[in-house]
């Protein structure tokens, strides 16, 4: 795993690295501006989410079977220059295996120039902490690669789609600073950069397994989705009384703890102590106003309320008040395998204070379940990775669904709610920037029913140019515009998103009024929404039935 690398230490390691890299990145750079699709406006945003096109050149000295590869690629030029040294003999799991080892090596890089540029703006230290992850991402991609752990071709497409979604997270903010320009144009160049080669390995990946933009397997009966151990199982269907929490937080003093704080920086202790498997945090019924960060290192933690309305946190973080989306979560989930139980998590920051996500979740295989998640603009960040939200309240104005991981909802009550005056509600807005990640938002079996004032509002919108919802066999109330999907700006990803319907009851879920973009499908085949499932688009029958939560593997 990488190690962080302390501003006393390495600093003349760190820039030979970014000498030697110098010439291997001056092909894949471009003199042309970026202009990344950021969410920082209401309905006027720039569309130039391709922000790291190239003019396509083929070294004469690649040799065939890096030609074939790279012509699978988004970037070829970047791809020729990351396997220059490769064998004519490589196979295409080798050139595979190469081009992740060329990103890790530019992610260090990229990691080292926003080390420098800190801590001149918050949006610098989001870059530093997800180009750590993305390291860590990359790091695991080998070792699966290379059989070194028990992954499947799902978690390696899954680990490259979330490292890519940090580089474009990182871009955006970068992209939003005030920093001296000169400054702020060399992190965006490197990146950029590494976004490139990213994708590339996506492409190479797709290539080798066949998989695409999604990943298709077979359906299953079981009760509850595969990658929750029966432990887990067992602790999602029981009450706190049957529960034997690691820590117990509780406003009253009766826990031991009077935090979730307290409780969250006590299980990492013990973690490092050398504990291990699941850690509970009971939190007693009471309202507690803080900021929860569960990091990526931070794994299997869950957090057990008294049910919806009875354990409360609440936050107040916005963009209008200087904060950026990243880090205006009430609650962050990072660490794989985190589940939700029986929590209200807010964003109080009301309808005029532009972004305020209420949750972010970035770890993989993280199960949210009978939760409730209210705010306004952007209440429920999605960010990275398998997630599965069963039995939640979602309720919010603006985007309040958005993000760019592989999400399924199920039995959810979704509520769009009465925003600021003039803007337009957006239940969705993801965030695929990649044809080859395998992200999406999948809405199946919930009830969506405004409370909006009257306001228009769409089922989506896309934020990123290849932006991929599907609502399926839910009930649609008339708050929902008969054109059911939004435009994000002109003509930006109407060819290029993928926005689907099938078997939708109520009053908003007739398809004769729908907009007729191209990537828009009113009447999905059974056979097109399968994919759609927990079976299928998060390889959910591998890891939920652990966690005890109920699910629907297929249609």
């Amino acid at each position: 795993m990488f190690k962080l690398i302390g501003r006393n230490c390495e600093r003349e390691q760190i820039r030979r690295i970014i000498i030697l890299l110098l010439l291997s990145t001056a092909l894949s750079l471009t003199a042309s501006n970026t202009h990344p699709n950021t969410k920082n406006q209401i309905h006027t945003v720039s569309k130039g989410l391709n922000f790291f096109k190239t003019t396509i050149t083929t070294p004469s000295s690649s040799n065939a079977a890096i030609a074939s590869a790279c012509k699978s690629t988004l970037y070829p030029d970047a791809c020729h220059s990351a396997l220059a040294g490769a064998s004519p003999k490589s196979s295409l799991k080798d050139l595979f295996v190469g081009s992740v080892e060329s990103a890790r090596l530019r992610a260090t890089s990229a990691r080292a120039a926003a080390y420098n540029l800190s801590p001149a703006h918050g949006a610098i230290d989001d870059c530093l902490e997800l180009l750590d992850i993305s390291l860590e991402q990359l790091d695991d991609v080998i070792n699966a690669a290379a059989k070194k752990s028990k992954s499947s071709a799902h978690d390696i497409q899954t680990w490259l789609s979330a490292a890519l979604t940090n580089q474009v997270t990182c871009s955006d903010g970068i992209g939003a600073t005030g920093i001296d320009p000169n400054r702020k144009k060399d992190m965006m160049a490197q990146v950029n950069v590494l976004s490139q080669h990213i994708s590339n390995a996506l492409a190479l990946h797709a290539s080798m397994t066949g998989s695409g933009g999604g990943r298709e397997r077979r359906l299953s009966d079981e009760k509850f989705p595969g990658w929750l151990s029966s432990s887990d199982r067992k602790l999602l269907q029981a009450s706190p009384a049957d529960i034997q929490a690691v820590a117990v937080v509780a406003k009253d003093g009766s826990g031991t703890h009077s935090t979730i704080n307290e409780a969250i920086a006590f299980v990492s202790l013990k973690s490092n102590g050398g504990g291990g498997g699941r850690s509970v945090i009971y939190v007693k019924a009471g309202t507690y106003r803080e900021y929860i960060r569960i990091p990526t290192k931070q794994k299997n933690v869950m957090l057990m309320g008294d049910g919806k309305g009875q354990s409360i946190v609440i936050g107040s973080r916005n963009a209008e008040d200087g904060s950026s989306t990243y880090q205006s979560a009430t609650v962050a989930a990072m660490g794989a395998g985190f589940i939700a139980k029986g929590i209200t998590i807010i964003n109080d920051s009301g309808p005029d204070k532009q972004q305020a996500v209420a949750l972010r979740v970035g770890a993989d295989q993280a199960v949210i379940y009978q939760c409730a998640i209210q705010g306004y603009q952007d209440s429920l960040y999605t960010y990275a990775n398998r997630q599965f939200y069963r039995d939640c309240d979602i309720s919010g104005t603006v985007d309040f669904i958005f993000g760019n991981s592989a999400a399924v909802f199920q039995n959810c009550f979704i509520q769009p709610r009465k925003p600021a005056g003039g803007q337009r509600n957006s239940i969705t807005a993801q965030g695929r920037t990649d044809p080859n990640q395998n992200t999406g938002i999948s809405i199946q079996g919930c009830r969506i029913s405004g409370s909006t004032g009257g306001a228009p509002t769409y089922l989506g919108r896309p934020w990123k140019q290849y932006s991929r919802v599907v609502f399926m066999e839910s009930e649609i109330d008339g708050s929902v515009s008969s054109a059911g999907w939004e435009q994000w700006s002109g003509n930006f990803a109407l060819k290029t998103l993928y926005y689907g319907e099938y078997a939708n009851t109520g009053a908003g879920a007739g398809t004769s009024g729908r907009v007729k973009w191209p990537g828009v499908h009113s009447d999905l085949s059974a056979s097109e929404a399968s994919k759609f499932t927990v079976a299928n688009f998060i390889s959910g029958t591998s890891w939920i039935p652990g966690t005890g939560a109920q699910f629907n593997a297929g249609l």
